[in-house]
């Protein structure tokens, strides 16, 4: 998916509003991130069930909204898988004031931090990176909405953004599915 983020976050806020449900779109971005990223099963839509428990208290989705969601996941999926593809949290775009882009990543990190949770069992058998970052992304969760439109706290965001899309990265590497080395592939005749 090749959509610029705004117009998917465009989309996404359509569809939620119109499904009536309350979450802002970096939220269940966040989510779905958590969930893919906590290891959820990736086949046949296992991650669907921990998503509406999420963001619709166990409800099924419109179908629309359905949909929607299952581009998102598996658009997730490949930029999380393939690096060159550049994953990144869905947030609003430099067009919006930077107390409404930070209050956005503050609900993107939340709804990854329960995403990851509430899939994971072993979070806190995890590397000490893995839990680091955990630990570093609940202190993000909690920032301060009220804050100057001025380059330093432009910078200190950006920053923040950044240190979201490798801690994701870096969850998805260590729960996420195995991916094969070539050499692995190699080995695997079928006799």
């Amino acid at each position: 998916m090749a959509t610029p983020p705004s117009l998917c976050l465009e989309k996404l806020s359509q569809e939620l509003k119109a499904a009536e449900i309350g979450q802002h779109p970096s939220e269940v971005h966040g989510a779905l991130v958590g969930l893919i990223c906590g290891g959820v099963e990736q086949s046949k839509e296992a991650w669907v069930k921990p998503l509406l428990e999420l963001m619709n208290d166990g409800q099924p989705l419109p179908s629309s909204l359905h949909q929607l969601t299952v581009e998102l996941f598996q658009d997730t999926v490949t930029r999380l898988a393939e690096f060159e593809f550049g994953f990144s949290p869905l947030l609003p775009e430099e067009e919006e004031s930077l107390s409404t882009r930070v209050e956005a990543l503050s609900l993107w990190v939340q709804s990854f931090l329960t995403g990851v949770a509430i899939v994971q069992p072993k979070l806190n058998q995890a590397s000490a990176d893995v839990r680091e970052v955990i630990k570093d992304l609940a202190e993000i969760a909690q920032v301060e909405f009220d804050v100057s439109d001025d380059e330093e706290s432009e910078q200190a965001y950006m920053e923040l953004t950044e240190f979201a899309r490798m801690s994701a990265i870096l969850c998805y590497s260590e729960f996420g599915p195995e991916i094969p080395t070539s050499d692995e592939e190699e080995h695997k005749v079928v006799h």
